[in-house]
């Protein structure tokens, strides 16, 4: 016997629920996570192909998560995640003597970041991974140290201990570069 019309459609409503979460999700959030992205992997098409393929995973999962309501940090983890294997990925053909070269700074994408911002993304590249992650996702996401351990996978303390480690040395670096001038 076939289920009555009203079950049925509420029943598809109520599938198209959390579609309709992900989509609001993607509309608000998608920039700030390219912008994410492209400060830990350096070029904006992979950054924007990262924040695509995490958006992508996540509505093939869908009807997998525990818990819808927590499928921003989910999305968040998995473009962290999918940066790393961007890195790990060029890592291993600069090792074989394939050297990745990210697009070259247009005039355009000079002109919107600045000269001293250029440089502190500049010097952001030149942080150890784990550093570099923590301070995108606390200064240029402003997620706080509880998110941030989330995202990572990694305590607190770690958090507290990682940040300060990259601030320090990302004042060393650009003061000896101003220093210079």
């Amino acid at each position: 016997m076939r289920p009555p019309r009203s079950s049925t459609h509420e029943r598809e409503r109520a599938d198209d629920a959390p579609v309709a979460e992900l989509v609001r999700l993607f509309r608000e959030h998608q920039l700030g996570l390219a912008r994410t992205a492209l400060m830990i992997v350096g070029d904006r098409a992979t950054a924007e192909d990262v924040v695509q393929d995490a958006f992508v995973e996540a509505h093939r999962r869908i009807g997998r998560l525990r818990d819808p309501d927590r499928m921003l940090p989910y999305i968040r983890a998995s473009v962290v995640n999918r940066c790393r294997s961007v890195l790990r990925r060029r890592k291993l053909a600069f090792s074989l003597a394939r050297v990745h070269e990210p697009p070259v700074w247009s005039a355009e994408s000079a002109a919107i970041l600045g000269e001293e911002r250029r440089e502190v993304f500049l010097a952001l590249q030149g942080l150890p991974r784990r550093q570099r992650e923590v301070l995108v996702l606390r200064y240029y996401l402003d997620l706080g140290e509880s998110e941030i351990a989330e995202v990572m996978g990694i305590r607190g303390s770690t958090v507290r201990s990682t940040t300060a480690r990259a601030l320090a040395t990302l004042a060393t670096r650009l003061g000896e570069k101003h220093d210079q001038d």
